[in-house]
């Protein structure tokens, strides 16, 4: 007799099938609901464009009226399926009228038509992606490592730190870490934070839109561990915090430095702008302390972890390098975030 795992493990292509699952993820109406439901393709496939448009109940996810709730799905980027493994794919797409208008909640449309301008296009923007999270007991939504309503010690032990005491969740972390690796995404490291429970990882250098494809497929991939794990993962901004790192062509040449501080001042006059775009609730992280930058005032340094955008001592050294904008939340939407960067950097001329 089979045991369920052995069927949930099952390798497809041992029965001489060529027929592959496919997995098609989508961002729901709150913004950061992930979404997705799976369907059988005839073979293997490796370009997104050749995968079929599906559709979706949008009644139910709070983008569609009932009486008008059909939404399709177009396919954008594909990775490898960590979880059924073998010729199995995670499908990223968006999402659009049957008229083939996006619907409002579609931010990658707008992005993809950012970074498709040719004069972004020729810097070949690079992002990295700080993410921060924190692991939460199911049923009562506090903090793992956090002894039931109450708290613990003081901050100190925990970042970076080793042992039963201090790091809370390593196993699911780590299993994140591998099976983006093994799923193709661009992941670059993983750290404890400074309290316990709350995690991190790095996204990154990744050109253009499949930054934000790439941060979208590791939620979902992390979301689904924590699901096997029954725990809860919470992207929520207090007192958590994403870093964005930015580096264009001109900026990685000589003489990039000045680009960089061309690049700061533009974001300085777009202040309240990428503010209104970086997550909701940031009013409760930015608050000036805790290395954090005030929330209405716009500031920048070289090694400031208090300002709202950071250089390098390197990128100062060389002259040249990338730029750390240090105010988007945990929660935000990475489309929205690396293509306002590129059009207030590089397309906006004020």
């Amino acid at each position: 007799m089979s045991l369920l795992s052995d069927l949930i493990n099952l390798n497809l292509s041992e029965s001489g099938t060529k027929k592959i699952i496919a997995e098609y993820i989508w961002i729901g109406g709150s913004g950061m609901d992930i979404r997705s439901k799976a369907r059988t393709i005839s073979g293997p496939v490796s370009d997104p464009s050749k995968l079929p448009k599906w559709n979706y109940d949008g009644s139910s996810t709070g983008q569609a009226p009932g009486e008008d709730s059909e939404v399709i799905l177009y396919p954008q980027a594909i990775f490898k399926d960590p979880f059924r493994r073998g010729e199995n794919i995670l499908v990223i797409c968006d999402a659009y009228t049957p008229a083939g208008e996006p619907i409002p909640t579609n931010k990658r449309h707008n992005a993809a038509k950012i970074f498709s301008h040719p004069d972004v296009a020729s810097e070949e923007p690079w992002y990295g992606i700080e993410q921060e999270y924190t692991l939460l007991q199911k049923d009562i939504n506090w903090p793992l490592g956090w002894p039931i309503g109450g708290y613990p010690g003081p901050q100190g032990p925990y970042y970076c730190g080793i042992g039963a005491d201090k790091a809370y969740g390593r196993d699911i972390v780590d299993a994140h870490y591998k099976a983006c690796i093994y799923a193709g995404i661009n992941i670059s490291g993983i750290n404890g934070e400074v309290m316990p429970g709350q995690w991190e990882f790095q996204v990154g250098p990744s050109v253009g839109i499949s930054a934000g494809d790439e941060v979208w497929a590791a939620r979902y991939i992390l979301e689904r561990i924590t699901e096997i794990a029954g725990v809860v993962v919470s992207f929520d901004p207090k007192p958590i915090q994403v870093c964005v790192f930015d580096s264009t062509k001109s900026m990685r040449n000589d003489g990039g430095y000045e680009v960089i501080k061309k690049a700061i001042e533009k974001l300085k006059l777009k202040h309240k702008d990428h503010i209104a775009a970086y997550g909701e609730g940031n009013e409760r992280r930015l608050t000036g302390k805790h290395e954090t930058a005030d929330i209405h005032t716009f500031s920048w340094g070289v090694a400031n972890r208090g300002a709202s955008v950071r250089v390098g001592r390197d990128t100062e050294k060389n002259g040249k390098g990338y730029f750390e904008d240090r105010r988007p939340a945990s929660n935000m939407d990475p489309y929205v975030v690396t293509s306002l960067i590129a059009d207030t950097t590089i397309l906006w001329k004020p």
